[in-house]
Formats: structure tokens, sequence, C-alpha cells
């Protein structure tokens, strides 16, 4: 499509205070001495809406099944993921002031502020779709903007069984962990299919529960009939209004949760969790961004230590509050693939210090390999239950 025609025909449309219709964009069009066919005037309608109330030369790339992120690095960089790693499309924006129109229009959409007084921005649309997006000169090579697609249907540990995503024997012990009510969390890096894990987890909680969810950004969307969902809420303009997931953690807990969930443990609410997996919340569970399980208890350490625990505080709640970590990466062999790597127990050492041991694990080859924590793992659940 001939960007100049379209900036024309958008500047005539703007003086005029009209809607892209296809009887404005004819109208427009015969006032710049130009006669195109009907489907391309509906092409240049179909353009101007996107860019006025979605997501611009974007939209398309949206639609495309299985994608889970767009990502935009500067005016001809855009890729995809649609669970096989990052994907270039021949997708192109006219220049740089082009990239930053639609990353400031996404942001109003989500009723945030964007401009060099505030040159970024971490916001949910109406859809549900998360954006993030960087101005430039700040980003290089030209303004970012990042897209998090939300699911658009829901996976149930069976759908990931099937998909190969999850072996049977890591299946069935995932299924006890849950009726037996184990606290537990989710790790893995950006992008590994933790949120999608956990839904999926979620889903076999018995029916009579109720889970109450607190996430930054509602990306949770398990199968089950008894979901509460709190959602954070950054500072307005003006800076007032915030609300952090810790203020919602301390809300969550005086709202009867058979399951307290956070989404994703990542500041200071780490305190309150750990304080709730210790007195009497089972079942609990979230999700940490670690690139092993054996990682986990410093990153645990590190958001504690922030906010104020010392380290044996956090060792020492650690150890009683959270029993196992599930952890979920991209398999190589697979093209990529999200698959549940290992699951591990936690326990204290003789000094004091949780240690993390591997009790079945995804072999290179696909198998899986029990580990020293499986006797554990077994122990646990035979406990809880």
């Amino acid at each position: 499509m001939d960007s100049v025609l379209v900036d024309q025909v958008r500047r005539r449309l703007t003086e005029r205070g009209d809607e892209p219709t296809p009887a404005t964009v004819a109208a427009a069009l015969q006032a710049e001495h130009r006669l195109l066919g009907t489907h391309h005037v509906l092409a240049i309608v179909d353009r101007l809406r996107d860019e006025t109330h979605g997501a611009g030369v974007l939209a398309p790339l949206l639609q495309i099944p299985g994608v889970t992120d767009v990502l935009v690095n500067g005016a001809s960089d855009v890729f995809i993921d649609r669970g096989r790693g990052v994907e270039r499309r021949p997708v192109a924006f006219a220049d740089e002031a082009d990239v930053r129109r639609l990353a400031q229009r996404l942001a109003a959409h989500a009723g945030r502020r964007l401009d060099d007084a505030s040159p970024w921005v971490d916001a949910r649309l109406p859809d549900g779709t998360r954006v993030h997006a960087v101005l430039s000169p700040l980003a290089r090579p030209g303004t970012t903007i990042s897209l998090r697609v939300p699911a658009r249907r829901r996976f149930s540990l069976a759908d990931l069984e099937a998909a190969g995503s999850v072996s049977g024997p890591f299946a069935d012990t995932l299924r006890e962990l849950i009726a037996a009510r184990v606290a537990f969390l989710v790790t893995g890096g950006t992008g590994s299919g933790k949120t999608t894990v956990l839904a999926a987890l979620l889903g076999e909680v018995p029916p009579d529960e109720r889970v109450v969810l607190v996430e930054d950004a509602s990306e949770l969307r398990p199968d089950h009939p008894h979901v509460v969902g709190l959602e954070a809420r950054p500072a307005n303009v003006e800076g007032a209004g915030l609300v952090t997931v810790r203020d919602l953690v301390r809300q969550a807990l005086r709202m009867r949760p058979d399951r307290l969930v956070v989404g994703e443990v990542r500041g200071a609410e780490v305190v309150d969790l750990l304080a709730a997996l210790n007195t009497g919340h089972e079942g609990g569970c979230g999700t940490v961004h670690a690139n092993s399980p054996a990682a986990l208890p410093a990153r645990l350490e590190a958001l504690g230590v922030a906010a104020g625990l010392s380290r044996a505080a956090v060792h020492s709640q650690m150890a009683a509050g959270v029993k196992v970590v599930v952890h979920v990466a991209r398999d190589p062999r697979r093209a990529g693939q999200r698959v549940v790597q290992q699951v591990a127990v936690l326990q204290s050492d003789g000094d004091g210090w949780v240690r993390v041991t591997p009790a079945l694990t995804r072999s290179t080859d696909g198998d899986d390999v029990e580990g020293a924590g499986i006797a554990d793992l077994r122990q646990t659940v035979d406990a809880a239950t």
C-alpha cells in the first residue's frame, strides 16, 4: 500500500474531522485526484481504522494462531513469537515517527501517558493485550514496542500432556501435588511458559475451592469455576492511585482463599506470600523468574532482603512454606517448544539454608529421570495428604 497516499488521505480526514469510512476515504481520494477501485479503498479504510482503534500494521500479526508476542525494534524490525523462538516478519513502518505514533496511541488506549517526559509505559489494553514501549532515543535502533498477547484458549494439564510439553510421569506428579495442597512455585525465564503451566495446574484444583489470584497484569485464566482476580494499578499522572501487588496480597488474605496465587513474585510481595504460606494458607503458589530450580533460593533471598527481611529469615520461611519448585524452559531439540523440565524439592540443610534437590528431570533424550529428591517428594505428598 502506498504510504504517501495513505498519509494524504489521513491528513484530509483529520482536517475535516471525519472517521475513516468507505465514503469519506473515497471523497478524500477524489480530492487528491486519485481514483481507486473498491478493493483499494477498503484496504485504506482498514489501515486507517487499525491506526485509530487498533494496533495498526501489527494488527494482522496479533491474529496469527499461536502468537504470544509481537516485538518491534524501530521502524524496520518486527518479530513474532509463536512458541518456536522469535521470527522476523515482512512488516515495516513508514519511519520512526510512525512507530512513535502507534506506541503513544496504544498507551492512550490503556489510559497511560507516553511522551518525552514519561518515555516508557507498561500497561494492559482493554482486550487484555499487555503493551510495553520505550521511546527513542532511550531505545535503539528506535522506539520499541512489545505486545504480549493473552491466551486465546485455556490449556488444561491434559492439553499440555497431549502436546508433549508435559510427560505422563510429570503430569501424574503435578496432579498429586495439587490434590495434596502442596505449596509450590513455577520458575523459568521470560516467555518460557510459566503462566500457561500455572494456569493449567490451577485447573486441577477441586471445584469446591476458592482461588484468589493476585497479579501485576492480569494474565492467568485458569479453567476453574471459582476464581477471583486482583490486579495491581500504577499511579496516575498526578502520582496518586498506586496499588501494588503487595497491597493486594494483604487484601487477598482477608478474602477466604483456599488457594492464594501470586501471578509473578518479583518484589516486596514475597514477604507477605512467605508469611501466608507459613500461617495456614496451604496450596499457595506463584511464578518466579529464575534460570533453574537451584537458583530459586538465591532469587527469593534477593527479593526478601531488599524488602527488609534478613537472609536467615527468608530461608527459614522458605523452608517451612515452599515445598516444591516446578521449572519450565524451552526445549532446543523441539524447535523451542515450552516444556516442564524439572520438579524439585526444597529442603533446609544443617546450616539453615535452603537447598534444592531434583526429584524428576526431563533428560536430553526426552525420558524422565528420577533424582535424589524423588523419595522426599513422595514423602512430602504423603505427609500433606
